[in-house]
């Protein structure tokens, strides 16, 4: 049992990241991760569409996964800049989007750092613009997508875990690892499978096992807020807080006044809608 256990906490030391190469391009299972999350998701929302009747026809969805993969992409990496590391980007510019290391000699890097929060807010703006510009139902969109999103998620996580980024706070538990970027190497909580299980397994169990009992328009996605909001604000006081940040509000992260913020939206745009198709039934 002890040489199981000792096991366990010592994997992520003997994890590569990096999946294969390319020449000097090292592609890594982050971004593959990335990869099978928008297609997991992409199946999913075409499973929908086949069999519960929602609306939208297929070369529709096709051509708005293309905008929902940059509006992630572009969103994801402005949001790490602006919320976690806005005075160092705002020294370097060029390495916003410059997956390279031009102050070493001219190496590849990748692009390190994204943000949910910004990924989410760009998607929301891309939806927007896309149901304008097709004349289509945002509401209807956005709770078509949101019981499938968390299990892309899962991935993302699971790439965090691979990385062996995102780790979580000192702790004692049985079931804690050490972490190489770690340079204390002290057991920490792995709070990259918490969240892949609760942000991403669990919610996507419970909001798929409801989304055909919910008929207020845009409830799914309420819900969907709510319970990220709530899940990753609880989650994050494993988590590590980021190092060029710390705490931002008393004993808050970043993430949980971001996650705070988020599932108040959820609420009140739960209880508006709420009203509003009641309303609208009398």
């Amino acid at each position: 049992m002890k040489e199981l256990i000792s096991f366990w906490k010592h994997i992520p030391e003997h994890i590569n990241p990096v999946a294969f190469r390319i020449g000097s391009i090292q592609v890594h299972y982050y971004g593959l991760m990335y990869l099978s999350a928008f297609l997991v998701v992409y199946l999913l929302v075409l499973y929908r569409l086949k069999t519960e009747n929602i609306g939208f026809k297929k070369e529709v969805i096709v051509n708005y996964f293309t905008w929902l993969i940059l509006a992630v992409l572009i969103g994801g990496r402005f949001g790490y800049v602006l919320f976690y590391d806005l005075f160092y980007y705002f020294k370097h510019p060029l390495e916003i989007f410059l997956p390279f290391d031009i102050n070493n000699g001219f190496q590849y890097t990748g692009l390190y750092g994204m943000s949910y929060h910004g990924a989410l807010i760009a998607i929301i703006i891309a939806s927007v613009i896309f149901c304008r510009k097709y004349k289509l139902n945002f509401w209807l969109l956005a709770d078509l997508l949101a019981p499938v999103v968390p299990l892309g998620y899962t991935f993302g996580r699971l790439g965090n875990f691979i990385n062996g980024e995102l780790y979580g706070r000192v702790t004692k538990v049985p079931w804690g690892m050490y972490f190489p970027l770690d340079l204390t190497n002290q057991l920490r909580h792995p709070s990259q499978l918490y969240e892949m299980l609760f942000e991403g397994v669990f919610l996507f169990v419970i909001l798929w096992s409801i989304r055909k009992k919910i008929r207020i328009p845009g409830g799914l996605f309420s819900l969907y807020l709510i319970g990220y909001g709530v899940i990753r604000f609880l989650l994050e006081f494993f988590r590590q807080p980021d190092q060029q940040l710390g705490f931002v509000v008393g004993y808050l992260t970043m993430g949980q006044v971001l996650c705070l913020i988020m599932a108040m939206a959820g609420l009140i745009l739960l209880i508006k809608q709420s009203k509003f198709n009641l309303d609208r039934r009398l």
